[in-house]
């Protein structure tokens, strides 16, 4: 059973998440972008794909990862160069499938749609790099945890609350795009 926190708990950590995820960072630049370069359904695949990296970072949290990375600047930095280096790659990726005719042959053709599972991988890598979920995760979900009950349990509970609200904004940016 999920253990989550009384209603008052429960609403402001519900409303520091929906700042959060309204807050656009690298998750809402890539699902935007997969959005208008493929269309609403791989924007919508890629919505799930960052949902996944959301629930792996929730749960690095719950066994201590982000409070190893919100003291650690060295830490840190690896995880922000890397998904940064990850979004470069993504970008560059996409930049070299544009047909070598122009904007009128991007415009007249519409572009292949990558597979499924590749669009799940890249929004996945894409959350799970992404150093402010795992900064919100260490400095917010402590003050909701109470420590009489399963840190575990309430962590996950919570990470799946934030993922629920940024799965929706997620999806209202894809349909915004579409």
């Amino acid at each position: 059973m999920l253990v989550l926190p009384s209603t008052p708990l429960l609403a402001a950590f519900a409303g520091a998440s929906l700042v959060l995820a309204l807050t656009p960072g690298p998750a809402v630049v890539y699902i935007v972008a997969r959005t208008l370069a493929q269309g609403r359904a791989r924007g919508l695949a890629s919505v799930i794909g960052v949902a996944f990296g959301n629930l792996a970072n929730a749960l690095g949290a719950a066994l201590g990862l982000a409070a190893l990375f919100s003291v650690s600047s060295a830490a840190f930095t690896v995880v922000k160069w890397a998904g940064a280096a990850y979004l470069v790659y993504l970008g560059v990726r996409m930049w070299l499938a544009v047909p070598s005719s122009g904007a009128d042959a991007m415009a007249a053709a519409p572009r292949q749609p990558q597979a499924v599972a590749r669009v799940l991988r890249d929004g996945f890598v894409v959350a799970l790099l992404n150093p402010k979920t795992t900064l919100f995760f260490a400095a917010f979900l402590p003050q909701f945890i109470d420590a009489g009950a399963h840190p575990l349990q309430q962590t996950l509970a919570l990470g799946a609350v934030f993922v629920a609200i940024a799965g929706c904004t997620d999806v209202l940016y894809v349909l915004t795009a579409s």
